[in-house]
């Protein structure tokens, strides 16, 4: 084990018992406060802890952040689950729940396919963000100057003939599925498997994860997944509300992702 990330994890213990001084902590690990202090500095500096008045120190805002994020993919997973099995229920497809984190989409959840014929994913697998309709879902709710970055940073691996192959599409795509509330994947990923996804939201109208329907195109057509749509969105939005979204009380519409609505609603033509 090291020692010195032992030392430290002792000190953001401690320091979630109140704020401390630089002779505390060094008490507390039987060191001298220079060792105590190099450890402070560098938690500092990722803002894990932070300087409170001259002499005390307290847990920093990443760690916040840290346990805001473990706690609300835990709770999305749970509060999901009931409407992943009864969408996989209805409909005898494959469902995934998937989410966005340090620049990557992962599956969190997943109901096979009743059928013999389905797509190959697994439990922390991680998706493509250009070719999946749950990537194309978690990258449009991002800012745009974050969608950007990621559309030029993605190298556009080509799996199929209907693969997205360059930023600026990529990005229209994106802009596209921020409009109509909903994303598909025709083919792009895998040449036999197409897909539709929808945003979970939260209580401030954010996309907390994406939950999407896929079906091999010997047993559905694209027209005919397209059929399934209003089933995805209605899990899609029970599920949000069960996470705390309350639609009626945004008062701000603009926010990541539009308003999912279903294809006669909107018209898309897809291609």
């Amino acid at each position: 084990m090291s020692q010195s990330l032992d030392r430290a994890l002792v000190i953001l213990r401690e320091l979630g018992e109140g704020p401390r001084t630089l002779d505390d902590l060094a008490a507390k690990l039987d060191v001298h406060k220079s060792t105590v202090l190099r450890l402070l500095r560098t938690l500092e500096k990722h803002r894990f802890v932070q300087r409170e008045g001259a002499r005390h120190h307290r847990l920093g805002t990443a760690l916040f952040d840290l346990s805001f994020r473990a706690l609300e993919e835990r709770d999305v997973r749970r509060a999901v689950e009931p409407h992943l099995r009864e969408l996989n229920a209805r409909t005898g497809h494959t469902v995934h729940l998937a989410s966005y984190e340090a620049g990557e989409v992962i599956y969190i959840d997943k109901y096979d396919s009743r059928h013999q014929v389905r797509m190959y994913s697994r439990i922390g697998k991680q998706a493509a963000l250009h070719c999946t309709a749950v990537g194309k879902i978690l990258v449009g709710a991002l800012p745009e100057h974050e969608r950007r970055a990621i559309a030029r940073s993605i190298p556009y691996p080509k799996l199929t003939a209907n693969t997205i192959t360059d930023a600026d599409a990529y990005l229209a795509e994106l802009e596209q599925v921020r409009q109509c509330g909903y994303a598909v994947d025709r083919r792009e990923h895998e040449d036999f498997i197409h897909c539709i996804g929808a945003p979970v939201r939260g209580p401030r109208g954010e996309v907390l994860a994406a939950m999407s329907l896929s079906v091999p195109e010997m047993l559905l057509d694209f027209e005919g997944l397209l059929g399934l749509l209003p089933e995805l969105l209605g899990a899609a939005r029970a599920a949000s509300a069960d996470c705390g979204w309350r639609p009626d009380a945004q008062e701000n519409t603009e926010g990541p992702l539009a308003g999912a609505r279903t294809t006669t609603e909107q018209g898309r033509t897809t291609r």
